[in-house]
């Protein structure tokens, strides 16, 4: 799935903006305190509204900026009876799940994956690959839907949304500290704050926000399980563990680039490790389907 890696990317350049605009704008001053400190609960009421409100736009835009990169075509009117058999399993899904009916896309794209996103469960998008259509049985591709959908009925995108708030909150907090450390102390300037306030600020919001990821994928990881337990749920567990066979056939060794590779539906890893994972490895999600079996 992409909506990690779209949620993310999408929230980290909304940030980034904010900040600079902000910065330009002399909102910023707002956290000089008299004698050239900084006023620490200016600072924490400032970084929250900035680091909830890059979070809320992300959410806000998050279904049309996953269209937009992706291509994904949504599905208005069946033209064929692959498409008409897609928007009728996630109908019928979606009410099993009493959640609103998602707006249904294909995406051209040789990889087997899939993602769902979107501000609510009742305002969704559950979107599929040309190479998952191609390359799973019909039952792995109602698992994959099955997966998704629960990932709708979670809440997922809006508990994500949440916790990236508070990471972007603490995130632009500590940014601002060390860009005022940096200025003070490394630069001596001792009235207001100079240009090495906002570059240093800047650098560490990178930094950290990179840093901070490793909550954000951590929950990811946790929500797979759970997901994974919502389409055993709704198609039957041997379906899902299928389609999650299918995936570890088809990703070992990954197909994907190293970049994209945690943010697959494989989840395999990649080369920052298992804290950067934003899926558990195809291997541990399978056990843990078999487990509930017994």
């Amino acid at each position: 799935m992409k909506r990690i890696l779209l949620f993310i990317a999408t929230n980290l350049a909304i940030l980034l903006v904010l900040s600079i605009t902000l910065r330009i704008l002399g909102v910023d001053r707002i956290l000089e305190a008299q004698g050239g400190g900084l006023n620490y609960s200016s600072l924490l009421t400032f970084a929250a509204v900035i680091g909830f409100g890059g979070s809320l736009i992300s959410l806000a835009m998050s279904k049309w900026s996953a269209k937009n990169m992706t291509g994904a075509v949504v599905i208005d009117i069946p033209s064929n009876a692959t498409e008409h058999w897609l928007v009728e399993t996630v109908r019928r899904q979606a009410k099993a799940s009493d959640i609103g009916m998602p707006e249904v896309a294909i995406y051209d794209s040789p990889d087997v994956n899939a993602f769902a996103t979107g501000m609510n469960r009742n305002n969704a998008l559950v979107a599929v690959s040309t190479g998952l259509l191609q390359k799973m049985q019909q039952d792995e591709v109602e698992a994959v839907l099955a997966h998704e959908v629960s990932h709708v009925a979670n809440g997922d995108m809006v508990t994500l949304t949440l916790i990236q708030g508070v990471v972007n909150t603490f995130v632009i907090f500590f940014a601002r500290i060390i860009g005022h450390a940096v200025d003070r102390v490394v630069f001596r300037t001792e009235e207001e704050h100079g240009p090495a306030y906002m570059i240093t600020s800047i650098i560490a919001e990178i930094l950290l926000g990179i840093l901070a990821s490793i909550i954000v994928m951590w929950f990811s990881r946790q929500r797979e399980f759970r997901a994974d337990a919502g389409s055993a749920r709704l198609v039957g567990r041997n379906k899902m563990i299928a389609a999650l066979e299918r995936l570890k056939q088809q990703y070992e060794p990954s197909h994907l680039p190293d970049r994209m590779e945690a943010l697959g539906i494989s989840g395999q890893g990649s080369r920052f490790g298992h804290l950067f994972m934003s899926h558990p490895p195809l291997d541990e999600r399978i056990a843990a389907l078999r487990e509930a079996t017994s």
